[in-house]
């Protein structure tokens, strides 16, 4: 169980410090319809990753008589790829390049007149047109599929992984709904501390944990 959270803790952060994503709830909430909207916004991605789940849980459970061997080494190959993944990000965030995975610039204006559904059309695509976090659900998925847990505790420990990866958002919508007086004067400053340092956020995570993936796929692959 501990290898399975040294694997899966940094997916989950790298997950959830997507600063333009908790940006879109932070205006959201903002918006006309409030608190509303940032709900619909956030149910669209935890739709979506309930889904990816879902889906990668079906293909990789096609290999279960795979030896403990096999498990490693595929776990390992997707873990190569998120850790190029994350830097090629940081080295784009560096050279002050637009992340493909971000969602639209306009996206940021639509937020203070879009409905609920549409803030969940928002949160369906954001995660949806992404390769990126489709690579981080599938990364998810097979180290709790390699790790030594039967079916229910890897369902429970799926579920937590996709609150834990929203966990920004859920914190800025129990801010929102707990304080509500308060509130406004709170996400004003989160969302201005966002949009002022993004770029530093993702180059720091980006780097480190493209880093701590690489390294974690050589070992696998015994090269270190």
């Amino acid at each position: 169980m501990t290898s399975l959270w040294t694997t899966l803790l940094p997916i989950i952060i790298g997950s959830a410090l997507v600063p333009v994503q908790v940006l879109i709830t932070v205006l959201l909430l903002r918006s006309e319809k409030g608190r509303r909207t940032a709900v619909g916004y956030v149910g669209g991605l935890t739709t979506v990753r309930l889904l990816q789940g879902l889906l990668f849980g079906i293909l990789l459970s096609s290999g279960s008589s795979m030896s403990s061997d096999d498990h490693t080494t595929r776990t390992s190959v997707i873990l190569l790829i998120m850790g190029l993944l994350f830097l090629v990000s940081g080295v784009r965030s560096i050279r002050k390049d637009p992340d493909p995975d971000d969602p639209p610039p306009k996206w940021l204006t639509m937020t203070q007149t879009v409905g609920p559904v549409g803030a969940f059309g928002f949160g369906v695509l954001t995660l949806a047109i992404a390769p990126k976090f489709w690579v981080f659900t599938l990364g998810a998925i097979a180290a709790i599929q390699a790790s030594p847990v039967g079916q229910p505790v890897s369902t429970l420990v799926f579920l937590l992984f996709v609150v834990l990866a929203e966990g920004l958002h859920v914190a800025v919508l129990v801010v929102a709904f707990a304080v509500p007086a308060k509130s406004a004067e709170v996400l004003a400053v989160v969302g201005q501390w966002l949009e002022d340092n993004n770029r530093i956020i993702m180059i720091v995570v980006s780097l480190v944990f493209g880093t701590w993936f690489v390294a974690k796929a050589l070992q696998g692959f015994g090269v270190i």
